[in-house]
């Protein structure tokens, strides 16, 4: 709902300031980010890391699956012992694996840090160059269409205060 409210008052405030001249531009961030050379490399790196996580699920799959079938296939010859130790044995590597897919795919995992790590620093790179080209340019503002956020404007535009002295004085 914010997010809707922001955009038509942003549209409104656009507008207005379209009639008294403000230069306002676009880009489309999705398309600057994956045509950008440092993107591919950064995702080919991701990628690497992925693949390896990729490789120690499936090896902690496979030693759960042997341990499953060594049970299935043996339990009636294994002594009571021998049972209890490889179903111990299958607990303790089920939790293992579930602890890794949390550690990894979870929440707050590995891969979203990991994304965020290689992204950060090309979207820095990618809004210092929307900054610069809008001042060489003379724009005043930047609306990114792949995602309706403002990237550039000039603080002489900023609306912010009077807006909420509108608001609070009614």
């Amino acid at each position: 709902m914010w997010r809707h409210l922001l955009t038509i008052l942003l549209l409104l405030v656009m507008t207005s300031f379209a009639e008294d001249g403000l230069r306002i531009a676009h880009v489309d961030s999705k398309l600057i980010f994956d045509g950008y050379k440092g993107s591919r490399k950064a995702q080919e790196e991701f990628d690497r890391q992925v693949a390896k996580w990729e490789q120690q699920a499936n090896l902690l799959q496979k030693e759960l699956a042997s341990i499953k079938e060594r049970l299935d296939k043996q339990a009636l010859m294994l002594s009571d012992e021998k049972k209890r130790e490889l179903e111990a044995d299958y607990a303790k590597k089920d939790t293992e694996l579930k602890t890794f897919i949390s550690k990894v795919y979870g929440r707050s995992g590995e891969l979203i840090s990991e994304n965020e790590k290689v992204s950060a620093p090309i979207i820095q790179l990618i809004r210092k160059a929307i900054n610069e080209i809008a001042l060489q340019e003379g724009y005043d503002m930047v609306v990114d269409r792949a995602t309706g956020a403002v990237l550039f404007w000039k603080n002489e535009n900023d609306l912010t205060q009077k807006v909420l002295d509108y608001l609070n004085s009614r």
